[in-house]
């Protein structure tokens, strides 16, 4: 119960303390404010120990020295922290009411900005009021919380404890309105496009399922917008990008969450080299400008990723799919038979009885995919075993390869694209048919029978683009943990007393 909580019972006789003194301890409104960065503005190398300019600042109380007629507070909000200083003999009738401030409180501050003696910059209140009080303080002290399982399961503990975490969010957030802008500027169209879906198509995976009550259907959270785009394509809308959520039932690891978010778009009368430049200088752009001030005399762009630097100087490496295989497998990816008797003597199950391609896409995995982080820069993989294509366009002169690259950063898959399959023909032939030995929730080989009929009517020739947004945050702000990119990742539920809606959650 709350009333269990070590510091609930004082905390709450601070606050009736507050509601008799004649204040709502939740506040009301507060305009004029400042941030706490754009605060310091005011503050210059010639500005007296007082002060000359007024500032008025809110935040949550971080730290507190009250050493008797001065008491010294640094206030956080989202752009950074800033120290307040309330004096006694300035306050007068109000002082009491500021030793009801606390740790965590949420509070407004008004005064000039000015300095300590030890030359902190202050803003010396001559007014303030209280916004929130705090029933609970923050883990630790205020001095960062450190439990993992914690800051996944409360963020916005992690959040007000941890500026770290706040760094990244922002970060992410700046990342994806530059991505905007960038798609703006090359006149793409943003669109959104159904997330419930009668027929999961567009990538292979494991759908999860879900019901319409009115309707009485079964529907499923879409596994990709990948089919309803290219129908704007064919209805005249020739740069079409989508930034939003996809829902794959699948396991949780540092680079998996079931729901993630991808941009995604389409550009008519392009293909797969359009779609290789327009990754290049989208991810070199934005690797550029976070590491504007890490960038070395020689020019190059780096990153650091876990122990490791990236250079995203472009243009970045190129590799094609069958030199990587006949590398790290050891024979041609051409050669059925060697193919065969490879995946046999690797223990691969069942591999007389599935097709050609399901075998090259799973040596591919196991012997050449892991490779692709010894590279420091990032690289293009591209010219795919056609089979494990559906959706792709046949390599011209050779319809056993498809016209399809994927981006690896520091051997993560950053990418995927496509010159698209825009022949109604062909694509109805590959929707009917199942890789042998391919199970259903690994295949894209899901008819939509209305997607065909809109091929039927024309699709123009363009290239196709998926980059995972999450792992590109990963990426740029040194994250290597999918969860520490993602506000709210899906954790397994843990028990909580049944009326306790604000003590710390136990860890799983």
């Amino acid at each position: 119960m709350l009333s269990d909580h070590p510091q609930f019972k004082e905390r709450h006789n601070r606050l009736e303390k507050w509601r008799l003194s004649g204040v709502d301890p939740f506040g009301q409104r507060c305009d004029g404010l400042w941030s706490t960065a754009d605060a310091r503005t005011l503050h210059t190398h010639e500005t007296p120990h007082e002060g000359t300019q007024v500032a008025k600042v809110a935040g949550r109380i971080m730290l507190l020295r009250d050493i008797g007629k001065l008491i010294f507070i640094t206030i956080q909000d989202s752009s950074g922290r800033l120290q307040i200083g309330l004096t006694k003999q300035v306050l007068a009738a109000e002082w009491e009411k500021a030793k009801l401030l606390e740790l965590g409180d949420i509070a407004w501050f008004e005064g000039k900005v000015g300095h300590t003696n030890t030359g902190e910059v202050t803003i010396w209140a001559t007014g303030f009021g209280l916004a929130t009080k705090a029933l609970l303080p923050l883990p630790d002290k205020f001095h960062g919380l450190t439990d993992t399982e914690l800051r996944y399961r409360q963020r916005y503990l992690d959040l007000a404890a941890n500026p770290e975490a706040m760094a990244v969010f922002q970060a992410r957030s700046q990342i994806i309105a530059e991505i905007r802008a960038f798609l703006h500027h090359r006149k793409f169209l943003e669109v959104e496009t159904p997330m419930m879906q009668s027929t999961p198509g567009g990538a292979a995976a494991r759908p999860f399922l879900t019901h319409h009550n009115a309707l009485d259907i079964d529907l499923y959270m879409r596994v990709s917008p990948e089919l309803f785009l290219k129908r704007l394509l064919v209805g005249g809308m020739e740069r079409v990008f989508e930034i939003n959520r996809n829902f794959r039932n699948e396991g949780l690891d540092t680079r998996h969450n079931p729901e993630f978010t991808m941009l995604e778009l389409y550009e008519a009368y392009s293909d797969l080299a359009g779609m290789m430049e327009l990754t290049e200088t989208l991810v070199a752009t934005l690797a550029k400008r976070s590491a504007e001030k890490s960038k070395g005399l020689d020019g190059l762009v780096r990153l650091p990723y876990g122990e490791r630097q990236i250079d995203y100087t472009a243009p970045f490496q190129r590799v094609a799919y069958g030199e990587l295989f006949a590398k790290h497998v050891g024979v041609e990816m051409s050669d059925e038979a060697a193919v065969r008797r490879v995946a046999h003597g690797r223990g691969l199950a069942n591999t007389e009885n599935k097709d050609a391609d399901v075998l090259r896409g799973e040596l591919f995995e196991h012997l050449a995919e892991p490779t692709l982080k010894d590279f420091d820069r990032p690289v293009f993989v591209y010219d795919y075993p056609a089979g494990l294509c559906p959706l792709t366009r046949r390599k011209p002169g050779d319809p056993a390869i498809a016209e399809r690259f994927e981006l690896y950063v520091a051997g993560m898959e950053l990418a995927n694209a496509y010159t698209e399959l825009n022949d109604p023909m062909v694509q109805y032939e590959t929707f009917s048919s199942q890789l042998a030995g391919l199970a259903e929730d690994e295949s894209m080989a899901r008819m939509d029978q209305d997607f065909v009929t809109a091929l039927c009517h024309g699709m123009p020739p363009a290239g196709g683009l998926g980059i995972g947004i999450d792992r590109l945050i990963m990426l740029l702000t040194n994250c290597t943990s999918i969860r520490d990119v993602v506000l709210f990742p899906l954790l397994r539920p843990v028990a909580r007393p049944a009326a306790d809606g604000c003590a710390p959650a136990p860890t799983a």
